[in-house]
């Protein structure tokens, strides 16, 4: 069975920082290219950050770029986001995504709250 559980979430003043991390269980994680979406109210989900499963490339959206940092640790199943500068607009449900490299297998973990709030 799969699983994606994320953790590190919560409520943060502008300017703050977190960091969010992501278990993986089920999965040969190395095979995996690790993103991480979120969802605003209201809001479509977006792509927030992306790492290829050896860590070769990472990508970010224009939003976060400069303030995000997505990283792996493949001997702990992990894949962490570093979030600086936090802003109230960064404030979503952030998703950790898997997708295999080669089947395109693709699972969701279930969320966690980002409130970036004064």
């Amino acid at each position: 069975q799969v699983q994606l559980v994320e953790s590190g979430g919560g409520l943060v003043q502008p300017g703050g920082s977190l960091r969010l991390s992501c278990v993986a269980s089920g999965i040969t994680f190395s095979n995996y290219h690790m993103s991480w979406y979120r969802r605003a109210p209201g809001k479509e989900r977006e792509l927030v950050s992306r790492i290829s499963s050896v860590a070769a490339s990472t990508l970010y959206s224009d939003s976060v770029k400069g303030r995000f940092t997505i990283s792996r640790d493949n001997a702990k199943n992990t894949v962490y986001l570093q979030m600086l500068s936090l802003k109230p607009e960064d404030t979503a449900v952030y998703f950790c995504n898997a997708e295999e490299f080669y089947t395109r297998d693709n699972y969701w973990g279930r969320g966690t709250q980002v409130t970036v709030s004064s």
